[in-house]
């Protein structure tokens, strides 16, 4: 890491302090009732590990080396064919790549790698809409399994990730669709040939689909987006974002079980760099379910995972502080809002069956973070029945809760997250323990349960996101893949 850049990095860490001090005592005692605001320096910190959140952008968001010859796991290919597939002629292998190498008309969420990954030779694209899947239950099992995957510039790699899910008995597939991916250029200039490879080769491997929906284009949402910081945000225009999210739920009726609504509203850097703002989030989530339900009554919708942070000001807004505000918006009626409540529930340095009170009050566990002992109870993963404490308060017992992200990380590298690491083996164990844990302690309110993730083909380690990983970018499975493959469903 240069000079200069630790000398911004100073430099952008004493105005936010400033600033910080400057808002907190503005504001007085006027939020009285909330989480007191976690000492600066903590707070910055904690946003940092807060805006690098997994899976929620396919950018890279914390500081890090510019290069890191980043170790290998020693794992064995893994031994899966394809079943579906069959040799592909010419003019389809030339029609894939060229397709691979072309470039999107507008700025997409992160450009393919300059040398498309080679086609293996049974693969065959997927040319037309295949069979819809059969019409399943709006209550789901306590749990189902689902895993994120990065199938959207590689649908053959796709295609070798989800033969790999299905192998591993996982019956889900999570994807992002970025609203600028698809109608990027201009308001209804749809380009839907990535989405219908990730989500007809779906349908046919009998795969359910949870399509995180975000990222709004330039003409929608301009000045929002920004790839080196990793932002982005809402429409301006709320009917701009609605006419989206009808064309998508048309297109995709019956193929695409859940819709997760944006993703981490509870940060500023996802929400147009503005402070966060839960009842304008409700009024998005509100209007989303109505689009959505009219073009697909029997698409499930989830409300958006939110980051577990002890953070509170301007950038970066607590996860209990946030539900407890969209509740008030939402009148602690949530029908006609969502189906299911997202969560995140990363599992940091605790054991996934950790009390989130002894958590707590444990330092090593919390990376000695002087924010309220309350607030610290977000570094457990079961920090999740919290918020269904939270929902059952509100009346709303009813309804399941998703978990849209969580996981164990092995990072070496990037700071903001190295100081939870576990080795591999460790991992496997604390992610097919946070399964069993779940299926014996939360049923039936949990729903599905969504681990990150099926390793990206374009990762070369010195990504945070390739440390949380079961698999290599090369597919090669980690041992926490061959642990969930056996791991009783």
């Amino acid at each position: 890491m240069n000079e200069n850049f630790l000398t911004r990095f100073r430099v952008a860490t004493i105005v936010m302090c400033f600033v910080a001090l400057w808002t907190l005592a503005a504001c007085g005692a006027d939020n009285a009732s909330d989480l007191p605001t976690p000492n600066v320096e903590q707070a910055r910190a904690q946003t940092m590990i807060a805006q690098g959140t997994p899976a929620s952008f396919l950018g890279t968001k914390v500081a890090r080396p510019e290069f890191t010859d980043a170790p290998q796991d020693n794992a064995t290919d893994a031994n899966s064919q394809p079943a579906e597939t069959i040799n592909p002629t010419r003019a389809a292998r030339q029609t894939r790549v060229a397709q691979q190498n072309a470039q999107p008309t507008a700025q997409a969420t992160k450009p393919p790698a300059k040398k498309p990954t080679p086609l293996p030779d049974d693969f065959e694209p997927t040319a037309t809409p295949p069979p819809l899947p059969a019409k399943k239950s709006a209550h789901l099992n306590s749990p189902e399994y689902s895993i994120q995957i990065f199938g959207w510039y590689r649908p053959e790699i796709a295609d070798r990730d989800m033969n790999q899910i299905k192998e591993m008995g996982f019956s889900w597939i999570k994807q992002q669709f970025a609203w600028r991916d698809i109608e990027g250029a201009a308001k209804g200039a749809f380009d839907w040939s990535r989405s219908d490879e990730v989500i007809y080769r779906a349908n046919v491997k009998g795969l359910d689909v949870l399509a995180r929906m975000d990222n709004a284009p330039d003409w929608a949402a301009p000045g929002c987006f920004d790839p080196s910081t990793s932002s982005m945000g809402p429409a301006r225009n709320m009917q701009d974002w609605t006419d989206f999210l009808t064309a998508f739920a048309t297109r995709y009726k019956g193929r695409v079980r859940a819709y997760q609504i944006w993703n981490e509203p509870n940060l500023a850097r996802e929400w147009c760099k503005r402070p966060p703002n839960p009842e304008e989030y409700a009024a998005m989530l509100k209007a989303s379910y109505a689009a959505i339900k009219a073009a697909d009554p029997n698409a499930l919708i989830i409300s958006a995972g939110l980051t577990p942070t002890t953070a509170d000001f301007d950038q970066a807004m607590s996860d209990m502080k946030f539900f407890g505000r969209m509740y008030d918006a939402m009148g602690n009626h949530s029908d006609g809002y969502f189906d299911l409540l997202g969560v995140h529930a990363a599992g940091f340095k605790a054991d996934p069956e950790a009390d989130p009170g002894v958590v707590a009050q444990d330092a090593a566990l919390t990376n000695n973070d002087p924010s309220p002992t309350e607030a610290k109870r977000i570094y457990s993963f079961r920090h999740v029945e919290d918020v269904r404490n939270l929902m059952v308060q509100r009346g709303d017992a009813d309804k399941q809760i998703a978990i849209l992200e969580f996981g164990w990380t092995s990072d070496q590298v990037n700071p903001a997250y190295s100081w939870f690491r576990v080795s591999e083996e460790e991992k496997a164990d604390r992610i097919v323990r946070a399964y069993q844990y779940a299926k014996q302690n939360w049923s039936p309110w949990i729903g599905v349960m969504s681990l990150i993730f099926m390793g990206n083909a374009d990762w070369n380690g010195s990504e945070e996101q390739y440390w949380w990983a079961i698999t290599n970018p090369d597919g090669t499975p980690r041992p926490a893949y061959n642990a969930l493959k056996a791991m009783p469903k």
